[in-house]
């Protein structure tokens, strides 16, 4: 994925980059010079993004926080498996309000994370656009039909796991996060049975805070959603 760094939304380029493996668009703009304000656009298709966001020069004083270390399934002992398969993953997800609430999906089984609860969304299937993943995943994922209002965040990690086929990966997931909203909310439906999504929900919003959330959902949720909630007062 390609980085464009500007100081204003249609402004010439200060910098430009490629994501690489294990990277993280922060700390790219930081060695760089510059602090992230905000993602502006995410263009073109699957494998060829192009990430535009907002930049401003971080002072001479100014702290990044650490780099994030490379994590690792604590019951994988990498002396008896192959090398890991390396791996980026580019995927969108959306925090998606309606009148009824939040919507929520629960990862199944096959995931590092069972039980616990996330964000709708997924990979990015060649050729596609982030958006219109994300429009796919929300219909597979829960019978959803999502407005897609804007670019939100843009949020990696990286560890070394079993995939949900039980492969070994070194696994980048750099994920793409849009605010979206649903005018006409149904009962969640999850229609890609088998796969990583075991239920979905509409979270009213008093509650939300109450909910098992997998660590990159609820730091996403901290961070925009009371913001975002004031759009349905």
């Amino acid at each position: 994925m390609r980085i464009i760094g500007v100081e204003m939304p249609g402004g010439s380029p200060v910098f430009t980059g490629t994501l690489g493996h294990g990277a993280d668009p922060h700390r790219l703009a930081w060695e760089k010079g510059y602090r992230i304000v905000r993602p502006l656009s995410a263009t073109g298709g699957a494998p060829d993004l192009t990430l535009t966001i907002q930049v401003g020069r971080h002072g001479r004083n100014s702290v990044l926080t650490a780099a994030k270390t490379r994590s690792m399934d604590p019951d994988l002992d990498l002396a008896l498996e192959a090398p890991p398969v390396v791996r980026q993953r580019l995927a969108a997800y959306g925090i998606v309000l309606s009148a009824r609430g939040l919507l929520a999906t629960q990862f199944s089984d096959l995931t590092a994370v069972p039980g616990l609860w996330g964000l709708p969304g997924g990979g990015i299937d060649p050729g596609e656009s982030p958006a219109q993943a994300l429009i796919r995943e929300v219909a597979e994922e829960t019978a959803q039909d999502p407005d897609i209002s804007h670019l939100l965040d843009v949020q990696t990690d990286h560890w070394i796991g079993r995939s949900p086929a039980r492969v070994v990966e070194d696994f980048h997931a750099v994920r793409i996060i849009y605010a979206a909203s649903c005018a006409a909310p149904s009962d969640p439906v999850v229609n890609d049975s088998g796969g990583t999504t075991a239920a979905a929900e509409w979270v009213p919003l008093d509650r939300w805070a109450h909910v098992a959330w997998a660590s990159g959902a609820r730091a996403l949720l901290d961070r925009h959603l009371r913001d975002l909630a004031r759009t349905l007062v």
